[in-house]
Parts: C-alpha cells; sequence; structure tokens
C-alpha cells in the first residue's frame, strides 16, 4: 500500500506492558507522591521501587513506605522480576497493580452498535460485550434502556455482579460539556442540553462520566496506543463523522465549555454541503460516512434509501474505485482532498509533532494516500522544517469502549488517592 505513512498495528502486549501515559513529568504537581508510584507502577507493567525512585527523582525510602502501605491496601503486590544476567544472587522483586482491586466499564453510544468493556485496575479489558440497535435518532430515555441492556450483557459475559463495578464512562458523537456532563448536542439523541452524565449515574447507581467519542479515541492511544510516550499530540477520526482530539502535556484539551477540536465542522465552503450539524460548508459534509454515500447516490446511482444498507454501499463503492471506476474514484480522491486540507489547518494551527488517523473509513487508502499527503504538507507554512508525523492507528471496534474505560480508570484513580477531576 502506497500510503507514504506509517502503519501502526496494536496488539495486546499493550496490556502485558502497562497502560496509561509512560511520561507523567507535567502531571507531577497536581497529584500526590502516593498516586504517582501507583500510576508509574501500572504505566510500567511491572517495575522495581529503584526504578520508581530513579524516575521521579525521590528517595528510594520514600518510594519503599509509599510501596509498603500500597501492598498492605491491597492496591500492589511483589512479583518476582527479571532474572539477573549472571544467575546469581536473590531475584530482583518488581512491583505490580492488583487487577482484581477495582473494576471500570467503558461504552462508546454509536448509531448502529453499542460496545462495552469491563477493565480492571491494570488497565486489562476483562470482558466485552456488543449490542446491535434500530439506526434512528432517539430520545435520552430510550439510549439507556439500550445502555442497561449492554451492561447486563457485560457482566453476565464477565461472570461478575454489578457491584464490582466502581465506575462507568460513556462515550457519545456530538458537543459534550465534560466539565458538568451536559450534552448540547449529538446526532444520536432527540433533546439538546441534556445532563446526561447524571442520567446514567442514576441509572446504574454507579459514578459516571462522560465524554466526546473522538476525546475517548483520543484517550485510547494516550494510554494504550502511540501517544503513551509522548506529551502531545492529535488524533483525527473518519467514521459516520470526522473527530478530532488533541492531548497537550498529557492532558486532553476540551476547549472552555467542552466545543474544542471539532474538525468535522469547520468551514471549508461557504454555503456548501449541509451537514448533519444543520450548518451548511462542513469539513464532515465532503469527508464522513453520510458524505461519501450522498455523492455515491448521485454519481454511481447506489440507492441509500435503506440506511443498514450504508456500509454496504460505502464498500461498493470502494470496490468499483479500486476495479478503476472513474466516478467512485475522484469521489475518494475530493474525499482525500478535503481531509487534506483539515488535516493542514491542524499543523498550521497547533503544529504537532504526531497526528494520529484513526476510523473506519481509514480502510479507504485513497483517503490517506501519497497524494493526500503531499498535498497536506503543501497546504502549510513550515515547509522549510520538520514535518508533522502522520501516522495510520489500525484498532479494533472496541478501541472506543476502550478509551472511555481509560476515563474511568483515570477518574477512579483520583478518587482512589484523593484527588479531585485534574483542570481540562
Amino acid at each position: 500500500m502506497e500510503s507514504g505513512l506509517e502503519e501502526v498495528l496494536l496488539e495486546s502486549q499493550h496490556a502485558q506492558e502497562g497502560c496509561g501515559p509512560i511520561n507523567l513529568v507535567g502531571l507531577r504537581d497536581s497529584k500526590s507522591l502516593r498516586q504517582q508510584v501507583f500510576e508509574q507502577v501500572r504505566a510500567n507493567g511491572q517495575v522495581s521501587r529503584a526504578m520508581i525512585a530513579r524516575t521521579l527523582n525521590v528517595s528510594p525510602g520514600s518510594v519503599t513506605s509509599i510501596t509498603a502501605e500500597l501492598i498492605a491496601e491491597g492496591y500492589l503486590r511483589e512479583v518476582e522480576g527479571a532474572a539477573r544476567e549472571a544467575g546469581r544472587g536473590r531475584p530482583p522483586v518488581a512491583l505490580q497493580v492488583v487487577p482484581e482491586v477495582k473494576r471500570v466499564i467503558g461504552i462508546k453510544i454509536s448509531d448502529e452498535r453499542h460496545t462495552a468493556v469491563l477493565t480492571d485496575f491494570a488497565g486489562q479489558v476483562v470482558a466485552s460485550a456488543a449490542l446491535n440497535i434500530p439506526t434512528t435518532k432517539k430520545p435520552v430515555a430510550t439510549i439507556l434502556d439500550e445502555l442497561e441492556e449492554l451492561v447486563n450483557r457485560l457482566m453476565t459475559t464477565a461472570g461478575l455482579p454489578f457491584s464490582a463495578v466502581s465506575g462507568i464512562s460513556v462515550g457519545i458523537s456530538g458537543v459534550v460539556d465534560h466539565s458538568c456532563g451536559v450534552v448540547t448536542w449529538s446526532p444520536l439523541i432527540v433533546e439538546t442540553e441534556v445532563a446526561m452524565e447524571q442520567a446514567i449515574a442514576d441509572r446504574f447507581n454507579c459514578p459516571a462520566h462522560l465524554e466526546n467519542d473522538a476525546n475517548m479515541l483520543t484517550l485510547a492511544e494516550l494510554w494504550f496506543g502511540a501517544g503513551r510516550s509522548r506529551k502531545d499530540f492529535a488524533v483525527v477520526t473518519v467514521e459516520h463523522g470526522v473527530g478530532m482530539g488533541m492531548v497537550i502535556n498529557n492532558q486532553l484539551y476540551r476547549g472552555t465549555r467542552g466545543m474544542g477540536m471539532e474538525l468535522g465542522h469547520i468551514k471549508v465552503q461557504l454555503d456548501g454541503a449541509l451537514c448533519r450539524c444543520g450548518q451548511r460548508g462542513c469539513l464532515e459534509a465532503y469527508l464522513a460516512d453520510y458524505a461519501l454515500a450522498r455523492e455515491a447516490s448521485t454519481a454511481l446511482g447506489i440507492s441509500r434509501n435503506n440506511p443498514q444498507s450504508l456500509p454496504v454501499m460505502l464498500e461498493t463503492l470502494y470496490e468499483k474505485a479500486k476495479s478503476g471506476n472513474r466516478g467512485a474514484r475522484t469521489i475518494f480522491q475530493r474525499a482525500g482532498r478535503y481531509l487534506a486540507v483539515g488535516l493542514s489547518n491542524i499543523i498550521n494551527l497547533f503544529d504537532p509533532e504526531l497526528i494520529i488517523l484513526s476510523g473506519e473509513r481509514m480502510r479507504f487508502d485513497y483517503l490517506y494516500a501519497a497524494e493526500v499527503l503531499a498535498e497536506t504538507h503543501s497546504l502549510t507554512l513550515n515547509q522549510a522544517r520538520p514535518r508533522s508525523k502522520i501516522e495510520i492507528q489500525t484498532w479494533d471496534d472496541l478501541v472506543w469502549a476502550r478509551g472511555a474505560a481509560a476515563l474511568a480508570l483515570s477518574e477512579l484513580t483520583n478518587r482512589v488517592f484523593g484527588e479531585t477531576k485534574l483542570p481540562a
């Protein structure tokens, strides 16, 4: 595949290597030393006390005291470390998180299929579940009923009661104010200005957290993927909509009212195509699933009357493009040019070291062909300087729910160790 981009494949080894941001220097002032020690253990999977002391630049005695407390409280345990090279002396002792001490649920609300994962305190997936649902805009009450059925399936699969869950986090597309748990607008919900976080907490009688789905995907990269070792990066996703997440100094940037990073709704053509947000000329209206389907129905005569046929329609369009159909190729090439515009705007505004492209539509290599990459850089102002790196990330369908679980783990860790919610 001649894309000019690096394809990154994520495997289950990440759970064994630990989870969460590796470089936590920028967050130390806001967290207790107890929490820093715990998060160093979780980030590394297994780590010695000496390494923790060196990483945090604190005395070995302080680390020994804190880890003794965390072991007594059931959060950490000692395990045999890697064998010594000479094969002599006592085996080194490492620390790891006791995974079963706490568990959280992460959920992705979608328009066709909700997904959920149950994750332990070490960040490993214990169980997963999915629920196919009608592709219609719904009242919040209906969505809550669907989530309840999904969670019941999840706990049945895990063989655990819901009382074993310490937190639940949900991601949804649209404009979400994370600070107050309100969905201002979503293409999936009939109502607007919905206090959905509280509604979820009331339904499940459990601490709940709400986030925009693009931010959930970004958290998945920060906790489990290519962003673990980077303090600053951007994630762009192309699926039913076009989303973006930004990590600055190991934290999500959300904006003052939770409306930051709405890449899909930047205007690329005044009075242009109608977007599902109700405005015209948005990037999403030229790049998302429904935009490609609209073009396909016009140029190729492919019917889009049945909403369930959208994935089939897009696959048909892609196959026609691969087989040389000029109309189909033109649709993808046009979408790729709009993607280049969006990516160049990110580079011009933020100058990130890395941009990660993710989402179901990244299977369509026309969207990230070498021409798209070249046009992206031609539209930026830093041609004489090192270019922002652009990677394709390959995940399974549970990545969104895993990102939601990462948020739940982060918030739970803050609660366990006496920290309040960190500022956005």
